[in-house]
């Protein structure tokens, strides 16, 4: 069956005050309740912020680390779960599900391999 990657896109900047925070992981929780007993849950897991990230470049055999993210934007993926889904509407319909609990938009990509 197939993987799917939802990334979660979450903007920079300090998280919501713990009164907005905690209903939004409350319903989440849900979410991954739900995914869990309905079998498609596979993993998923929170990020450490973005200036926390290295970028590593590999050139004519010379390595280059620079401090990250890859990419300055005003977003950041900040965290993901991975599904086996039959097919991508489903797999839409799970990331619906989640959007909904965070509020926050979904990227819903299927795994090679």
């Amino acid at each position: 069956m197939p993987h799917y990657l939802l990334s979660i896109y979450q903007p920079d900047g300090d998280p919501p005050p713990p009164e907005i925070l905690e209903p939004i992981m409350r319903d989440l929780e849900a979410v991954n309740t739900e995914m869990r007993e309905a079998g498609v849950w596979v993993f998923a897991a929170g990020l450490t912020a973005p200036d926390t990230a290295s970028v590593v470049r590999a050139k004519g055999g010379d390595m280059l680390v620079t401090d990250g993210p890859y990419v300055e934007g005003k977003e950041h993926i900040g965290g993901f779960t991975v599904i086996r889904s039959s097919d991508r509407e489903t797999a839409l319909g799970w990331a619906r599900k989640v959007a909904e609990a965070i509020t926050l938009p979904i990227e819903v990509r299927e795994l090679h391999g």
